[in-house]
């Protein structure tokens, strides 16, 4: 419909302006000075498979397209992250929805933003040619985990549930060692290691390994990886972090369609990598990575599992009470589908 009258006319013109400049609000960052902004990622380990999306945003330019200027760091103690994001020396950092939880208890201003895999990865695995067919099997058995105290209360539930009692197994805290254990034969099995990283390695070493991640075995669901954000500077950073996920999902969604460009951007940032490994393991982590909620934009965390979660660790004594979801995540950062 045309406009009746010149002044109508402006007042239209007028009114485009006005969209056009409230639809570019928000879609890139940048200081007082027009410079990108800063922005500092704490990885929770180093750079592997589970973080294809994020060096596939940074190699294809999402984050500075954002207005981002985003500094990857790798920890040299995996507990550290948590702890520079709650010093504030840290923007974001990746970590383990049961490690917001137990950092909750301890007081640390932390707070989930986005789930990076929605799903458990740690998983109990046996190796085929050990005879043991099922949990039950693992009666008089050695089983070796990480050391991590819930991943120890993981194996209690896992027993209780297949009525094996927790006395008959020997639980070995091998550290970083859990391959070698199960390799060499010191432990029949061993709870700790991913289904898409230690469950690749030794299916691509012919050691036909039995993988089942904790979830299916009596283990309440949980989101593995997720991101947190210092929660007393939530509302000033709340664009910087939103525009950071909205970066992550595209990359995200590129490493899913370019498997190829994903695994080089994983090995260029980590040149200690196997590369024929690293491209299995990438294979089978982008479903993991791209996988959505239905209805839900990326990076969605459930709050109905995460309290069901809490339930366990406060009946397993790993923490003293049971916060709610809302003190432990927030899904307000979260940047819904674009249309096509």
């Amino acid at each position: 419909m045309k406009p009746s009258s010149p002044r109508a006319a402006a007042v239209v013109l007028a009114l485009l302006i006005l969209a056009v400049g409230l639809a570019a609000c928000g879609s890139k960052s940048e200081n007082t000075k027009g410079e990108p902004e800063k922005l500092t990622l704490d990885l929770d380990f180093y750079p592997n498979p589970d973080h294809a999306g994020i060096y596939m945003a940074q190699e294809e330019g999402f984050f500075k397209e954002a207005g981002l200027d985003v500094t990857i760091n790798s920890p040299s103690d995996p507990a550290a992250p948590l702890k520079e994001v709650a010093a504030g020396r840290a923007d974001l950092a990746i970590t383990y929805e049961p490690e917001v939880m137990l950092a909750h208890e301890k007081g640390l201003d932390v707070v989930a933003v986005a789930a990076l895999v929605n799903r458990p990865l740690t998983s109990l695995m046996w190796l085929k040619k050990s005879g043991i067919k099922r949990v039950a099997d693992l009666k008089g058995k050695t089983v070796s985990y990480a050391g991590i105290p819930y991943q120890e209360a993981f194996l209690k539930t896992i027993l209780t549930r297949a009525k094996v009692p927790v006395s008959s197994v020997k639980a070995v805290n091998v550290g970083f060692g859990l391959l070698p254990s199960l390799i060499s034969g010191s432990a029949q099995a061993m709870l700790g290691g991913y289904s898409n990283v230690e469950g690749v390695d030794l299916r691509e070493r012919g050691k036909e390994p039995v993988i089942t991640p904790v979830d299916q075995l009596g283990v309440p669901t949980y989101d593995e990886l997720v991101i947190v954000a210092r929660r007393s500077t939530l509302e000033e950073d709340g664009e910087r972090i939103r525009l950071f996920i909205s970066a992550l999902r595209r990359g995200t969604e590129a490493a899913a369609a370019n498997p190829k460009a994903a695994t080089e951007a994983i090995l260029a940032a980590n040149t200690d990598l196997q590369p024929k490994l690293a491209e299995a393991q990438v294979k089978a982590t982008l479903p993991l990575l791209n996988a959505r909620t239905a209805g839900k934009p990326y990076g969605w965390m459930n709050p109905q599992e995460w309290e069901t979660f809490s339930g366990w660790m406060r009946d397993e004594e790993l923490i003293t009470g049971q916060p709610k979801p809302a003190e432990l995540l927030s899904n307000a950062y979260l940047v819904d589908e674009i249309p096509e």
